[in-house]
Order: structure tokens, then C-alpha cells, then sequence
């Protein structure tokens, strides 16, 4: 299944009492849909999950579908390493409304892969919506293998996967493997291209909030076979990628953000805000941002 080829792994904005700020969602849902987004996926790590209550996670879920109104696809993380929480969160998400649920690889308890199949199998019959697994371990701890994707891909409503592993050979086999309606999204913004290029459907992105226009151009000069310039904007890209993620996500995209006037307020702990020095580095790279020196 398509969702778009850029959709992006949203931050949740927080006012300065470290709450949601509801109105600085909507802004920010609008911000995105008008430069570049063709999907949001609501509540996952980049939107700092690990932080959120149960009640605001389904909230958001609410929030955003309201704002949305329809005009992209709305996707909710309600993975988790407890199978019966994500169950849970699952129902509550597609009570709420959104297109998909995005499920990451269970963290910490470091199952088997077996013990994979069987969380992610038993959260997908739970729901009809359809579900993008989510492999990423450096986060997780566990990967999980091409054999595993493959065999997950043939339950009906698993329909995609993000995958950031880093892993092109394995993404390729994927690719190769699972049913051609399953689809393949970078998880890494700054292998965007190269995952294009192996038969990668697109990119779930935190440089979106900044550069969606500028990613989109790229993959459309890429999919009208306009390689050298898709490769040109890939490589203007990769230093603003980069900088997005010189500290622990997503601090840098809400510092960004918040300079580029899209306020989204700052982190909950045990994520800090940037240094100093940490900002005047990041501002050299945003469009329309001036240095002080």
C-alpha cells in the first residue's frame, strides 16, 4: 500500500509548561501538508512517544485527524515493546479515526524472531487498518530479519515497512520478495535516494518539516528518470540532514521549527534543548536563517 512518498514522522509540539499545545498541532499539521507532506505519522519517536500519556497519544490521534481533514493520510505509532498496550492503543487509534498504525520493533525485552511475528501478527488481526512495521535498530535493539519482513508481508493488512537499518542489501531482498503491492520507505532521510534506487517507494522524514518541497522535487526528478539532478539535490540535502541530527532527535528539528517561526516549544525530559553552540551550528544550514557572529 501507498501512502505518498513523503510522509513525515511528526514532532509534538509543547507549550511552555511542557504540555501539548493543541494549537500549535493544528499549526504545525497545516505548516506540513502545505510544504511537502503527503502523509503524518502522529506519535512516534521523533514526536517523542516514550514521553506521552496513553490519553495524550490518543488525543493527538483526535487532533490531528480533525486538522487533517482528509487531505493526507493520517498514521499512528501505537507500537510498543508490550503487546497488549499496542493492542490496546491500536483500537483506541482506529476509533479515532486515522488511516494506518505504525508499529516499531519491540525495544529492551529483545525478542526472538519469532517472538516478532507473533507481537507484530497479533497487534495487525486486532485492527482492519493497515500496518507499517518499523525496523530501526539502533533504537530497538533487535533487528528484524529479511525472513521475518517477508513473512509478515503476508498477513493482509501489513502493508509496508520503514526501515532503518542502514541495511541496502537486506532492504533489497525485501524488496525483492514481498508482494508487490508491500512498500518499502527510507527510514533515514539521508539514504532517501539510494533506497529509491533499489525499488523503495519513498521516505518516512523528520528533515520534511523543514525541507519537504525540497525533498518531493528530488524523488520527482528521480521517478522522471532525471538521475544526475535528483542526485544533485540529494547531495545539497545531506548536510541539512546531517545537522538535523547532530544531537539526540528531535531536539535540532524543534530548534529549527522554532527559528523558522512554525513554534512547536521545546522537549520533555530526558531530552534537552540544544547548546548554544549547538544552535548557531544548526542555523548555518537553515533557509532564510541569519548567523550572528
Amino acid at each position: 500500500m501507498f501512502f505518498g512518498q513523503v510522509l513525515t514522522a511528526m514532532v509534538t509540539p509543547f507549550d511552555q509548561h511542557g504540555e501539548v499545545d493543541v494549537n500549535a498541532v493544528r499549526n504545525l499539521v497545516n505548516h506540513l501538508i502545505d510544504n511537502g507532506s503527503d502523509g503524518l505519522v502522529v506519535a512516534g519517536t521523533t514526536g517523542e512517544s516514550p514521553t506521552l500519556s496513553t490519553e495524550e497519544k490518543v488525543e493527538l490521534f483526535k487532533l490531528v485527524v480533525k486538522e487533517a481533514a482528509g487531505r493526507v493520510p493520517v498514521i499512528a505509532g501505537t507500537g510498543s515493546n508490550n503487546t497488549r498496550a499496542s493492542i490496546a492503543l491500536t483500537k483506541k487509534a482506529e476509533e479515532a479515526g486515522v488511516n494506518g498504525i505504525m508499529l516499531v520493533a519491540p525495544y529492551y525485552n529483545k525478542p526472538s524472531q519469532e517472538g516478532l511475528f507473533q507481537h507484530f501478527q497479533a497487534i495487525a488481526e486486532c485492527t482492519t487498518l493497515p500496518v507499517i512495521l518499523y525496523n530501526i535498530p539502533g533504537r530497538s535493539v533487535v533487528n528484524m530479519s529479511v525472513d521475518t519482513i517477508v513473512r509478515l508481508s503476508q498477513l493482509e493488512n501489513i502493508v509496508a515497512v520503514k526501515e532503518a537499518s542502514g541495511n541496502l542489501d537486506a532492504m533489497a531482498e525485501i524488496i525483492s520478495r514481498t508482494p508487490k503491492d508491500f512498500s518499502l520507505y527510507s527510514g533515514d532521510d539521508g539514504l532517501t535516494l539510494p533506497i529509491l534506487s533499489i525499488g523503495g517507494v519513498g521516505v518516512i522524514s523528520v528533515a520534511s518539516h523543514i525541507i519537504g518541497n525540497e525533498m518531493q522535487a528530488m524523488i520527482n526528478q528521480f521517478k522522471s528518470c532525471d538521475v544526475q539532478g535528483a542526485a544533485q539535490a540529494h547531495r545539497s540535502l545531506l548536510p541539512l540532514m546531517r545537522a538535523l541530527f547532530a544531537a539526540p532527535s528531535p531536539a535540532p528539528v524543534k530548534a529549527a521549527l522554532n527559528k523558522l517561526g512554525v513554534p512547536v516549544g521545546g522537549l520533555r525530559l530526558p531530552l534537552v534543548p540544544l547548546s548554544a553552540e549547538e544552535e548557531k551550528a544548526l542555523e548555518s544550514f537553515l533557509p532564510g536563517v541569519k548567523v550572528q557572529s
